[in-house]
């Protein structure tokens, strides 16, 4: 049995269901929790209420994001984030990364770690107006980079980043599958 739902609809008591997914329950009243059709399985004896409305995705903390750098000053980046939990979203969050979430260990000035048009994966540690980032953790930092020279991909050899195009080798806070990321 199917019927449509909007937030707070009532759909049962605990005594005849047990709550579902997109359901929840209050003083053993079992209500929808957004838009969607209601689903009750009679053979199980639960009710869930499937989605008709996407949900949109945020930034929580604790979510791991793939960001790109917008600019980066001494002690702060400013970067946009295009996946949340590896869910791409079109329009992106502006969110910064302190100098001091960067990495384990000191790093002196914010293009050590990375630069503008860089890629990142980070976590969310902080959420208020703006999202606050830690690259400071296993499997995050920079996942693809370019020369500050002349744009090009830099790449991973001999233990350090160098740009196949001009020579010019750079340092940054690499994630570490950086090297699988950049075959592709």
């Amino acid at each position: 049995m199917v019927q449509p739902v909007v937030p707070g609809d009532k759909l049962g008591v605990i005594e005849q269901y047990l709550p579902g997914a997109g359901t929840y329950e209050k003083d053993g009243t079992i209500y929808a929790n957004f838009t969607g059709k209601a689903r009750i399985d009679l053979k199980n004896k639960r009710v869930t209420v499937l989605p008709t409305t996407r949900t949109a995705v945020l930034p929580k903390e604790g979510t791991t994001v793939i960001a790109s750098v917008i600019h980066t000053s001494e002690k702060m980046a400013t970067v946009n984030i295009w996946k949340i939990n590896d869910k791409a979203i079109q329009t992106p969050f502006t969110a910064m990364l302190h100098i001091s979430s960067s990495s384990p260990r000191y790093e002196r000035n914010m293009s050590d770690v990375c630069k503008g048009g860089d890629m990142i994966r980070a976590r969310v540690i902080e959420m208020n107006r703006i999202p606050q980032l830690t690259t400071a953790g296993r499997g995050l930092g920079v996942i693809k980079a370019f020369c500050s020279r002349c744009g090009a991909t830099l790449e991973f050899k001999n233990r350090r980043l160098q740009c196949p195009s001009c020579g010019n080798i750079e340092r940054r806070r690499l994630a570490e599958d950086f090297e699988t990321q950049n075959q592709a």
